[in-house]
């Protein structure tokens, strides 16, 4: 069992940034491929951005240019930056791990982007 601990979440005006971290309880960490995603009221949870073992990212063209995700894998840390934030980009953000057939969840950090 791996447990996923996010930070980082808050209340930020439009064009503000933030970035959240993910810990990860587990020592084969870098066998994991990490990933963020997020829900908003009323609407499925969707991906925002993802990382393999060996450093391949993929990301939503919604956050592409203005998100960056990335692992410290010394730190068993998986992190994603974001920049210009949006309105839309409301939501509550969960951290993600799988490793077939392993999937688990974070509890969610909540990010509000509002003037």
């Amino acid at each position: 069992q791996v447990q996923l601990v996010e930070s980082g979440g808050g209340l930020v005006q439009p064009g503000g940034s933030l970035r959240l971290s993910c810990a990860a309880s587990t020592v084969f960490f870098s066998w994991y491929t990490m990933g963020w995603y997020r829900q908003a009221p009323g609407n499925q949870r969707e991906l925002v951005a993802d990382i393999g073992s060996v450093g391949g990212t993929n990301s939503a063209d919604s956050v592409k240019g203005r998100f960056t995700i990335s692992r410290d894998n010394a730190k068993n840390t998986v992190y994603l930056q974001m920049k210009s934030l949006k309105p839309e980009d409301t939501a509550v953000y969960y951290c993600n791990a799988r490793h077939y057939p392993e999937n688990y969840w974070g509890q969610g950090t909540q990010v509000t982007v509002s003037s």
